[in-house]
């Protein structure tokens, strides 16, 4: 019998990555993304949509009306945008998709796996869920609500046979991937790898490289030092 995935965001980057690899392994897979799919398989339907539509709620839901509950769910669905004050509406957008759109999802998703008895809901987040940035704020705000949501969610259902992960990435060489310095970039080949160990143990959190963790501890450890340091000089300008 094959194992029914859909994945959400998936006609570039990871969400093209693991789409391939789940085919390669005999999923039945349905994809939703803004764009048309590349992909042409047996195995696989497409259906262009936006997470950020309200129709969006609607769709999925005929989905799974047709093809019934996944034993697998993936949201790899994210933008990300450097901050410009003359734009802000993209980061009500970022927020939309990167946070609000993996809402949705769950909502629809989620309750299907437990009228089923099981599944595995993974959603694709960040390692910038813990930290501040004043080049993107929007980004790093929707990747801390994710993270936050997703883990309180696993706790939740722990008395379901329903699973919650929430994968943290550092830099992932996709189009998202912005910023002049990426440390430890890895390929979407090798963040596929570590979704299929995530597949297998089903964690509630998931950080690759384990590398950047420390590297992000500092990043956090030095933002509180500059606001801090921001804190204490207008408190003496007022002084």
């Amino acid at each position: 019998m094959r194992t029914n995935a859909i994945l959400i965001g998936n006609s570039d980057g990871i969400g093209l990555a693991i789409t391939r690899q789940l085919l390669q392994q005999g999923w039945q897979v349905e994809g939703i993304s803004r764009s048309k799919s590349t992909l042409i398989d047996p195995a696989y339907r497409h259906t262009i949509a936006d997470v950020s539509d309200e129709n969006y709620p609607g769709i999925l839901a005929s989905i799974l009306e047709t093809s019934g509950p996944p034993d697998l769910c993936i949201y790899c669905a994210g933008i990300g945008e450097l901050f410009d004050p003359a734009h802000m509406e993209n980061d009500v957008k970022t927020l939309e998709v990167n946070l609000l759109g993996m809402l949705k999802t769950a909502a629809v998703v989620i309750p299907a796996m437990i009228r089923k008895g099981n599944g595995h809901f993974i959603g694709i987040s960040s390692v910038a869920d813990d930290l501040l940035s004043p080049e993107a704020p929007a980004y790093h705000a929707s990747k801390a609500g994710f993270s936050n949501y997703l883990e309180g969610l696993a706790l939740a259902l722990r008395s379901t046979n329903v699973h919650i992960s929430n994968v943290r990435f550092g830099f992932v060489d996709t189009k998202l991937a912005k910023g002049d310095v990426k440390p430890f970039m890895i390929s979407a080949e090798q963040a596929v790898r570590h979704l299929l160990i995530c597949m297998d143990k089903k964690p509630v959190r998931y950080t690759a490289p384990r590398i950047v963790i420390p590297l992000v501890k500092f990043r956090k450890w030095m933002m509180r030092l500059q606001i801090f340091a921001q804190g204490t000089l207008l408190k003496g300008r007022r002084g």
